[in-house]
C-alpha cells in the first residue's frame, strides 16, 4: 500500500506555527515512506474564508519547503462530486430528510440539558420499521441526516492516542447536507479522503470528535477508513492554545523576521516528535528518522528563545553563499546595496547571529555609515590612544590590503607605542564598526574598503 497523506487547512485565518506542524508531519511521513503528499484547501466556510489566508498557506509551505505532489484541491470546486455521493446515499437509504426546525432543535437541547442529558438530535425524523413519522410541514426544505449505526461501538487505533472506542449511542445522526443542498464539513472530508485515496490522516486532536462520525460514513460507503494520528495541541508561551486570537504570528512573519526554513522545520519537528536526544538535525536526517511511532502524547509549548537557539545552530551550518542572498534581501529592504564581499562577510559574522535580520544588522556596518556606541566611545577613544590610532591610519594608507599585511601594521603600531592589543583594538573597533565587540580586528578591517577604514579612523 503506497502511503498517501494530506494537509487540509481551512483558510479562515492566517496559518501559524501550530497549524503548519499539521502539514510538516504528514509531509515528512509521505517523504520518508516514498509516498504522496496532497494539499487540500477546505474552503466551504465561504463567509470566513479568504484568498489572503490561502496565499499565506501557499507561501508558508513553499518557504518551508513542504512541497505537495497533488493539489491544491479546493472543496468549493468539488460541490458536484459531493452532490453525486449524496444522491448515491439517498438511493441506498443511508440518509433521510429531517424537517426539524432550528427553533425545535434549540428547544430539544434545552430540555435535554435541563434533564442533565447529553444534548443531541433525538431521531424524530429517522425512518424505522413500524414507526410513524410526523406530518411533513409545508414549505420547509429539510436537511439530510446520515443514519448513524445504532448500538455497538466505533473504534480505531490512533497512532498517538492509542485505542479509542466511542459508543454509537453517543453519536446522533449527522447533518450531511443543508436545506439548500450544500454538503457539510464532515461529509466532504470523507468524500475527499476516499477520492484522494488517503491512507494516513495526521491532524490536530481538535478533530478527534469528528473521527467516529467520519469512520461511520466511510464504512457506510463501503470503504475502510485511513490510519489516524491525532497530534496534541501546540500551546503559546503563556500556556494557551496557539491561535491568532492569542497573538500567534503568521508563518510568513518568521521568514520576514530572518528565520531560516531549515531552522524552523527542525524546531517544529521537535514540537511533538523526537529521535532520542537529538535536538539539532538537518532536513535530510529528519526525513530519514521520521515515523509515527515517536509522536508525543502531551501538548507542546512554543518557546521563541528555543527557536532562536535552534536557528542560530542552522545559521552556523548554512554555507556562506546560501546565506548571502537572504541577507541581501534584508538589506535591499533598507535601501542598502551589497557587493562581492557579502558571502565572506556572512562567514565572518554568522556565528554571532540567530537570524538573518541580525546578520544584516552586522553586515550593514560594512556598507553604510555607522553610529558609534557613545559609552564605548567615551571609554576607549581617549587622548592617550589617539596618537596610536593616527599612526595605524598612516601605516594602513600604504600597506597591501590583505589580512596578513593589516595584522603586521597593527603589530608594528603596538611595538612603536608600547600599547597592548586591547588598548588599540577596542577604540579602532568602535571607530570602524561602532562597537567594541566584533570578530578579529584584522579580519574585520580586511573586509572593509581601505577608504572607509581611513575615513573612520581619522574621525578619532
Amino acid at each position: 500500500m503506497k502511503v498517501r497523506t494530506r494537509f487540509a487547512p481551512s483558510p479562515t485565518g492566517f496559518i501559524h506555527l501550530g497549524n503548519i506542524r499539521s502539514a510538516l508531519y504528514p509531509w515528512a511521513f509521505a517523504r520518508s515512506q516514498g509516498g504522496t503528499f496532497i494539499l487540500r484547501i477546505e474552503d466551504t466556510d465561504v463567509e470566513r474564508s479568504s484568498q489572503a489566508a490561502v496565499d499565506v498557506i501557499l507561501e508558508g509551505m513553499a518557504w518551508l519547503g513542504l512541497d505537495h505532489d497533488e493539489g491544491p484541491f479546493y472543496q468549493m470546486q468539488r460541490m458536484d462530486r459531493y452532490r453525486e455521493v449524496v444522491a448515491q446515499m439517498k438511493e441506498k437509504g443511508l440518509v433521510y430528510p429531517c424537517y426539524m426546525s432550528v427553533a425545535e432543535l434549540d428547544a430539544l437541547r434545552e430540555r435535554q440539558m435541563t434533564n442533565k442529558e447529553k444534548p443531541r438530535y433525538d431521531g424524530t425524523w429517522r425512518p424505522e420499521p413500524g414507526k410513524t413519522l410526523p406530518p411533513v410541514p409545508e414549505g420547509v426544505q429539510p436537511v439530510l441526516r446520515f443514519k448513524n449505526p445504532i448500538g455497538g461501538v466505533v473504534a480505531w487505533d490512533d497512532k498517538v492516542k492509542g485505542r479509542i472506542e466511542i459508543s454509537n449511542d453517543e453519536l446522533d445522526d449527522l447533518v450531511i447536507a443543508r436545506p439548500d443542498g450544500t454538503p457539510t464539513y464532515n461529509f466532504c472530508v470523507v468524500v475527499d479522503d476516499i477520492d484522494m485515496q488517503i491512507t494516513h490522516v495526521i491532524r490536530g486532536d481538535d478533530h478527534v470528535n469528528n473521527t467516529p462520525r467520519q469512520i461511520n460514513i466511510f464504512r457506510a460507503l463501503g470503504v475502510e477508513p485511513p490510519v489516524y494520528a491525532h497530534l496534541p495541541t501546540v500551546l503559546n508561551e503563556q500556556g494557551e492554545k496557539m491561535s491568532k486570537r492569542n497573538g500567534a504570528k503568521p508563518v510568513t512573519q518568521f521568514r520576514d523576521e530572518g528565520f531560516l526554513a531549515d531552522g524552523v522545520v527542525n524546531y517544529l519537528a521537535r514540537l511533538g516528535w523526537s529521535h532520542g536526544d537529538d535536538e539539532i538535525f538537518s532536513r535530510e536526517q529528519f526525513l530519514q528518522w521520521f515515523n509515527l511511532d515517536h509522536l508525543g502524547k502531551s501538548a507542546a509549548q512554543f518557546d521563541e528563545a528555543k527557536l532562536r537557539s535552534v536557528n542560530a545552530h542552522h545559521m552556523k551550518m548554512t554555507p556562506d553563499a546560501a546565506l548571502a542572498p537572504l541577507v541581501d534581501a534584508q538589506l535591499q529592504k533598507r535601501g542598502v546595496t551589497t557587493d562581492e564581499r557579502l558571502a565572506a562577510l556572512c562567514g565572518l559574522l554568522k556565528d554571532r547571529c540567530d537570524t538573518t535580520v541580525q546578520l544584516a544588522d552586522w553586515v550593514q556596518r560594512f556598507y553604510a555609515p555607522v553610529e558609534r556606541n557613545a559609552d564605548e566611545a567615551a571609554k576607549h577613544i581617549t587622548d592617550g590612544v589617539r596618537p596610536a590610532i593616527s599612526m595605524l591610519a598612516k601605516m594602513l594608507e600604504g600597506c597591501p590590503w590583505t589580512r596578513e599585511a593589516i595584522t603586521e601594521a597593527i603589530k608594528e603600531t603596538l611595538r612603536a607605542t608600547g600599547l597592548k592589543m586591547p588598548q588599540l583594538a577596542m577604540p579602532v573597533r568602535v571607530l570602524v564598526m561602532g562597537t567594541a565587540q566584533t570578530p578579529s580586528l584584522d579580519a574585520v578591517l580586511a573586509l572593509c574598503h581601505r577608504e572607509t577604514v581611513l575615513e573612520r579612523l581619522k574621525a578619532a
